[in-house]
């Protein structure tokens, strides 16, 4: 067990991001929250926390403030014991013949741009001292049929997949685990874009009946930045409620 652990959360100002640090906060000496746009909720934290709290600042859809980011979390933050990522565009419905190559680089940009040049500084420091964990969301959409309409946001998702894999078996001999979480449509600020009826008729399609929550969701979450989850490297968790 390591004491005195640093979490460096990206997307932080996500529903997702604030719950995570709420819950796990006292297990940490530093939580690292990367915003684009500062919001209530990370008021909330920044004043339940105090001193442990630090708000770091970048628009990644800008390849400049990206990599400033990064240089700037390396220059102050030697070691990130843990790391989460949850950064994504939001979530709107087009059919792919509609779909512009901007739309696709738009979530890659976002989502996956970002975490490699995050996860470049973060995985050797993790590397040396043979100890880290990194966490990733993904989305149901990596298991089973995937939806309509989305190819843009499916396509970076599965290829998010595809590096957590990969990264789970470089690093796994220095004791860094890698994983994914792939929740169904869950009740949160990121689905401000689709249209209700689709919302609606996926919570009455869902064997449980609703659609998903962070209650449903953050516990997994923090159980694979515990010590429990020791062992748990290279896996993509399913939350789909029975689908």
């Amino acid at each position: 067990m390591k004491e005195n652990k640093i979490l460096l959360v990206t997307g932080a100002s996500s529903d997702m991001g604030c719950d995570l640090i709420r819950r796990v906060a006292a297990n940490y000496r530093t939580v690292i929250a990367h915003y684009a746009h500062w919001n209530e909720k990370l008021e909330e934290l920044q004043n339940a926390l105090g001193d442990k709290f630090v708000g770091m600042q970048a628009d990644f859809s800008d390849e400049e403030e990206t990599k400033r980011f990064a240089a700037q979390l390396k220059a102050q933050y030697p070691v990130i014991d843990h790391f989460a990522h949850f950064p994504a565009k939001r979530i709107s419905h087009k059919k792919f013949a509609k779909s512009s190559w901007e739309d696709f680089e738009a979530e890659i940009q976002i989502s996956l741009r970002s975490f490699v040049e995050v996860a470049k500084v973060v995985l050797p420091a993790q590397a040396k001292q043979k100890y880290g964990k990194v966490l990733v969301m993904l989305s149901s959409c990596t298991v089973g049929t995937a939806p309509k309409y989305l190819s843009a946001y499916t396509s970076i998702k599965y290829a998010m997949l595809g590096l957590i894999k990969s990264l789970a078996s470089e690093y796994a001999d220095k004791m860094i685990t890698v994983n994914g979480i792939s929740p169904d449509m869950t009740e949160t600020k990121f689905l401000a874009d689709v249209a209700s009826l689709i919302a609606e008729n996926n919570a009455a399609t869902s064997p449980i009946g609703r659609n998903l929550n962070l209650d449903d969701v953050i516990p997994m979450a923090a159980f694979l930045l515990s010590d429990a989850a020791d062992a748990v490297t290279g896996q993509n968790f399913a939350i789909t409620g029975g689908r």
